[in-house]
C-alpha cells in the first residue's frame, strides 16, 4: 500500500523474498517459444503476412500511392535537378579515387540510385559514390592492378590497365552488393551497432587524409604510384617530396584557385542557408568555366595539363564479376560493405529522425546490395551516401526519393548527350573539387577534445580508430578500430566499478557509501554491488573486490578454523584443555606449537564445513580462544550482494560463485542476493545451483527487505522482541508482519569503525 503525504510517500507491504513474493502474487510461468516454433512463425505463409512483405521488400509501394503530387513535386524538382549536377561532378571526382576512368563515376552516380528508388526506406538520402568507400575500392585496385605491371606484357598498354581495373572495381562492387544482400536477408542489420559514432568519426577523418594525399598527385600532376600498404601514406609524401620539382604549375594554380573559391561559397551557403532559397551551386559554377577555358585556351597543349579526356556516350555492355577477384578480395569487400551501409545508414538515421519517419536497418542493406550488385554489373563501384550531396537533397526541398529519381535522370542526360562537353576539364579541378567536400570529415579532428571531456574510452577509440586507419590502410585500420572497441567494451565488463552500499538518509535508498556523509550501515552487515554482467571472464575479480570489500577471506578463515578444530580435539583428548561454564581452560603452561598444519590433512578436509558435535561446547570464535590458537576474528555476518545490474551470469561464473558463497555459509556469514533479473532463480535452479548450504530462499526482491530481513533475524535471535528498538512490528488483517526501519539498529558514518583486518 502507498499513501502519499506531501512530497513524500510511506509504503506498508511483507518483507519479500524471491519465493514468497511468487507465491504470494502467483507467478505465471510462460511457454517460450523454441526454436522450432520460431521457424514455424518463419515459413508459416498468409495473406498479410504476404502484404507485410511485398512492403517491406518494395518499400516504394507504401509511400508512392501517399505521395501529395501538388505539395511536394516542386521540391522534388527542384532538389532533384540540384542534386543531379552535384552528382555528376562527384562522380567524375571520385572515380580518381578508384583509379578508374572519370567517366567510370557516371555510372556509379545513375545505376544504384534508380535501385535505391525501389527498395530504400530513407526519403532523404542521395545514393551515389563516397570518398571514403572510393577510395577503399580505389586500394584494392591498386593492389590487384598496380601502377608498375611488371613483366605482366598483357598490361602494359594503359588502356588495357584502365580496362582490367575497372573489372577489378566492379567485381569488387558486385562482392561487397552480395555481402550486403546476404546480411540484409539473414536480418543482421544489427551489426551496425558495433561500429559506434567515435569509430566511425576517427575512421573518416582518417580516410579524408588519405583521400588528401590520393589527389595530391593529380593537384601537382606527378607520377606518383599508389601504395595500398601499411604506412602507404609515408611513402605518398616521399614520392610527392622527391618529385616536387617537377610539378606543373597550371595545375596547381587552377587546384589552389578552385579551392579557395569552392571554399568561401561553402561558408557563404552555410551561413546565409536560412536566407538563401537553395545553395549555390559553386561546384556546377566553377567546373563550367574550368572546363570553357580549358577547352579556349587549349590548356592541354598549352601548358600540358591532365585532361579528363574522351567520355564514351551512352552505356557499355554489363560484364560478369570476375570469381578469382572474389577470392582475392573476400576481406576488402566485406570491409567495403559494412563501411558502405554504416555510413549510409548513420545519415539516413539522422534525417529520418529530422523529418519522423522510420527506416529499416535489414531493408537498407538489401537496398544497398541490390543497387551494388546491379552498379557493379554496368562497370560502375560501390555506391554509399555523400554527406555533401545528401544535405544538398534535403536542404533543397526534397520530400521523397523521387528528388534522387530525378537526379539520376539529371546524370542520364549527361552519359547520353551533353558528357562531351565536360571531356576539356583538367583533373586538377577534379581533384580540388573532390578536396573541397572533405570538410566536413577534416573538422572532426575538434572532437577529440570534447570527447576527452565527455567519455575517455570513446577520445582513444576515436584515436585509435585515426591512427590505426592512417598508418595501416583503410581495411586493416577499420579492422584494428573494431578490435580496439570491442576490446574497451571487455575492458569495462572484466572490471567493472564495484562498491559498498549504505543505506542514505534513514530511509529505503542504497547509495555508495563513500559518496554520502549521511549514511547508515546495519552492524555486522555488508552490500556489495557489481555493475556489470559476471561471466567466465570477470568472475575472479568479482571475488576479489569482494574478498577486499569484506575484508577477510573466508576460505582462510575457514581453514584457521579447522586447524584450530584439530588442535582443541588434540588438547582435550590430552587433558591440556578442560570446559568450563565460562569457557575453555587451559591446565598447562608453556604449551608448545605443534600445530600439525597440513601435513597429515588435505586441503580437502580443511575445505570442509567446521564440525563441532562432538564438542561439549559451542564455539564462539569471535571470543577468546586457548593459547596458541589463533583464529581470525571477524565482526561480519551477513553479506548482501545487490545484482541489479547483473544483466545475465554464466555457468562458468556459476560454478566459481557457487564455491564462493558456500565459504561465507561455512564460516557462519549469511549471504544474500538482491535485485536478481526475471529468470537468473530459474536459469540457477536448472543448472543444480542450489543444495543443503546455498537454497533459493537467500533471494530477495529489494536490498531494503534483505537488510530488514537480516535484522529481524538477529533480533529474534539475541533479543526479546517486545522490548526491541530496532523493529516495531505491526499486524494486518492477513496476519503478516511490517516493519519500519529505525536508525538505532545502524550506525553513523562519522562514529569510529574498528579497522578491517584482511588476510
Amino acid at each position: 500500500m502507498v499513501e502519499p503525504v506531501g512530497n513524500q510517500y510511506v509504503v506498508a507491504r511483507p518483507l519479500y523474498s524471491d519465493l514468497f513474493f511468487d507465491e504470494e502474487h502467483q507467478k505465471v510461468h510462460r511457454y517460450h517459444k523454441t526454436f522450432v516454433d520460431h521457424l514455424r512463425v518463419c515459413f508459416r505463409c498468409t495473406p498479410q503476412k504476404a502484404k507485410k512483405v511485398a512492403l517491406n521488400l518494395f518499400p516504394v509501394i507504401s509511400w508512392v500511392p501517399a505521395y501529395r503530387f501538388k505539395d511536394w513535386i516542386l521540391n522534388d524538382i527542384v532538389s532533384g535537378i540540384s542534386t543531379g549536377l552535384v552528382a555528376v561532378l562527384q562522380g567524375l571526382a571520385f572515380a580518381l579515387l578508384v583509379n578508374v576512368p572519370p567517366g567510370y563515376g557516371l555510372y556509379a552516380a545513375f545505376f544504384p540510385v534508380v535501385m535505391y528508388f525501389f527498395f530504400g526506406t530513407s526519403r532523404h538520402i542521395s545514393v551515389g559514390p563516397f570518398p571514403v568507400l572510393s577510395l577503399m575500392i580505389g586500394g584494392t585496385v591498386l593492389r590487384m592492378v598496380p601502377d608498375t605491371p611488371g613483366n605482366n606484357s598483357m598490361l602494359t598498354n594503359s588502356s588495357l590497365i584502365d580496362q582490367h581495373r575497372v573489372i577489378v572495381a566492379a567485381s569488387v562492387t558486385v562482392l561487397a552488393g552480395i555481402i550486403q544482400l546476404l546480411l540484409g536477408v539473414l536480418r543482421i542489420g544489427f551489426i551496425v551497432i558495433y561500429l559506434s559514432q567515435s569509430l566511425i568519426s576517427g575512421f573518416t577523418t582518417a580516410a579524408a587524409v588519405h583521400v588528401v594525399m590520393s589527389q595530391l598527385k593529380f593537384i601537382f600532376q606527378l607520377p606518383i604510384p599508389g601504395y595500398n600498404k601499411p604506412l602507404g601514406i609515408i611513402w605518398t609524401l616521399k614520392g610527392v617530396f622527391e618529385q616536387i620539382t617537377d610539378t606543373n604549375i597550371a595545375d596547381l594554380i587552377t587546384a589552389i584557385i578552385i579551392l579557395v573559391i569552392v571554399f568561401v561559397v561553402k561558408e557563404m551557403n552555410e551561413r546565409y542557408k536560412t536566407k538563401l532559397p537553395a545553395p549555390i551551386p559553386i561546384e556546377l559554377i566553377v567546373t563550367v568555366i574550368a572546363a570553357g577555358l580549358s577547352y579556349a585556351c587549349n590548356f592541354k597543349d598549352k601548358y600540358k595539363v591532365d585532361i579528363v579526356g574522351k567520355l564514351d556516350r551512352g552505356f557499355q555492355a554489363p560484364v560478369s564479376p570476375d570469381i578469382n577477384i572474389f577470392e582475392s578480395c573476400l576481406g576488402d569487400g566485406f570491409s567495403i560493405a559494412i563501411v558502405g551501409f554504416a555510413v549510409a545508414f548513420s545519415v539516413a538515421k539522422v534525417y529520418s529522425i529530422k523529418h519522423d519517419y522510420p527506416i529499416d536497418a535489414n531493408q537498407e542493406l538489401i537496398a544497398f546490395g541490390i543497387s551494388n550488385i546491379f552498379g557493379g554489373t554496368f562497370k560502375g563501384f560501390a555506391a554509399s551516401t555523400s554527406l555533401s550531396r545528401s544535405g544538398v537533397q534535403e536542404s533543397t526541398g526534397g520530400k521523397t526519393q523521387i528528388a534522387g529519381l530525378l537526379s539520376a535522370i539529371i546524370v542520364l542526360i549527361v552519359i547520353l548527350a551533353i558528357g562531351h562537353l565536360l571531356e576539356p576539364l583538367q583533373k586538377s579541378v577534379l581533384a580540388a573539387l573532390a578536396l573541397g567536400n572533405l570538410k566536413g570529415m577534416l573538422i572532426q579532428f575538434k572532437e577529440i577534445g570534447i570527447l576527452w571531456k565527455k567519455d575517455k574510452y570513446d577520445c582513444f577509440i576515436w584515436i585509435v580508430a585515426f591512427l590505426a586507419a592512417l598508418l595501416l590502410g583503410l581495411d586493416l585500420g577499420l579492422a584494428a578500430g573494431i578490435g580496439f572497441e570491442l576490446l574497451t567494451v571487455i575492458f569495462r565488463a572484466q572490471f567493472p566499478k564495484c562498491t559498498v552500499l549504505a543505506n542514505v538518509g534513514r530511509s529505503d535508498i542504497y547509495r555508495n557509501r563513500k559518496d554520502y556523509t549521511d549514511i547508515y550501515e546495519p552492524e555486522g552487515v555488508k552490500i556489495f554491488r557489481c555493475p556489470s554482467p559476471i561471466f567466465f571472464a570477470n568472475i575472479d575479480f568479482f571475488k576479489d573486490k569482494l574478498t577486499s570489500a569484506i575484508g577477510f577471506k573466508p576460505l582462510r578463515v575457514l581453514r584457521k578454523r579447522n586447524k584450530a578444530l584439530r588442535k582443541i580435539r588434540r588438547m582435550l583428548k590430552k587433558g591440556e584443555l578442560q570446559v568450563t561454564p565460562k569457557g575453555f581452560l587451559c591446565t598447562v603452561n608453556g604449551i608448545s606449537d605443534s600445530d600439525e598444519e597440513l601435513d597429515n590433512n588435505s586441503i580437502e578436509e580443511l575445505d570442509q564445513p567446521p564440525d563441532t558435535r562432538d564438542l561439549p561446547i559451542q564455539i564462539d570464535w569471535n571470543s577468546d580462544l586457548p593459547p596458541n590458537i589463533i583464529v581470525p576474528k571477524i565482526d561480519t555476518h551477513s553479506v548482501i550482494l545487490d545484482f541489479s545490474a547483473v544483466s545475465f551470469l554464466d555457468v562458468s561464473a556459476m560454478r566459481v560463485l557457487r564455491e564462493a558463497l558456500k565459504e561465507f555459509v561455512r564460516i557462519d556469514v549469511d549471504v544474500y542476493i538482491v535485485g536478481a533479473h526475471d529468470g537468473l532463480l530459474d536459469k540457477l535452479e536448472r543448472c543444480g545451483f542450489f543444495d543443503d548450504e546455498i537454497k533459493p530462499s537467500i533471494f530477495f526482491l529489494t536490498i531494503h527487505d534483505a537488510v530488514l530481513y537480516i535484522l529481524l533475524k538477529k533480533d529474534r535471535s539475541n533479543v526479546d522482541f517486545s522490548k526491541s528498538k530496532t523493529f516495531v512490528p505491526s499486524q494486518e488483517k492477513e496476519g503478516k508482519d511490517h516493519y519500519i526501519i529505525n536508525t538505532n539498529g545502524l550506525r553513523n558514518r562519522e562514529l569510529m569503525e574498528p579497522p578491517e583486518t584482511k588476510f
